[in-house]
């Protein structure tokens, strides 16, 4: 495989983060909608957690957007500030070649530069092995499991809460 290079995502990237996004909604369990939204509404979120200073990245591989990621509000209340949660995903023709691993590390980096103190996986469905493995590899510890909570795919499904200290965690006061 190509070397992949990760940077941060720009407004031009919208069309494929859409696309990869739409997959995984209609085919996947990540992702908790049920219905794919439009280039306009992804545009609107990305330029969302941009103008508030979350980090926003892409994998590029080839010249295309391989995969992308992002780090938002864990909650909208004033205590939550030094919590943020992770949201990974991958072009579906290149799950499982490591893509996701260099996203969530070079996320995690973006996040304690930024002085964030707490990351958590909020990880759609138990069957998602791929996505608590790479959060396991890169220091989260399960913190446990919604079970039931969401429905899709005419099937119930769970939720894997993992969470991760970042820089001094919660060793000292922000």
């Amino acid at each position: 495989m190509a070397e992949v290079s990760i940077r941060t995502a720009l407004p031009g990237d919208i069309a494929a983060i859409t696309r990869i996004y739409a997959d995984a909604v209609i085919h996947g369990t990540a992702s908790f909608e049920l219905e794919p939204p439009d280039e306009s509404e992804m545009a609107r979120r990305q330029s969302a957690l941009l103008a508030r200073r979350f980090p926003y990245i892409v994998a590029e591989l080839n010249g295309a957007v391989a995969g992308y990621a992002y780090a938002g509000p864990y909650r909208d209340r004033r205590a939550y500030d030094w919590c943020i949660e992770d949201s990974i995903y991958i072009a579906p023709d290149l799950h499982r070649r490591g893509i996701g691993r260099l996203l969530l590390t070079r996320l995690i980096a973006e996040s304690e530069a930024l002085g964030f103190r707490q990351m958590i996986g909020v990880i759609g469905d138990t069957a998602n092995t791929a996505s608590v493995a790479v959060h396991a590899a890169c220091g989260f510890r399960l913190v446990g499991t919604f079970q039931s909570i969401g429905y899709k795919h005419c099937r119930w499904l769970d939720t894997v809460l993992m969470q991760r200290g970042l820089g001094s965690g919660d060793a000292a006061p922000p």
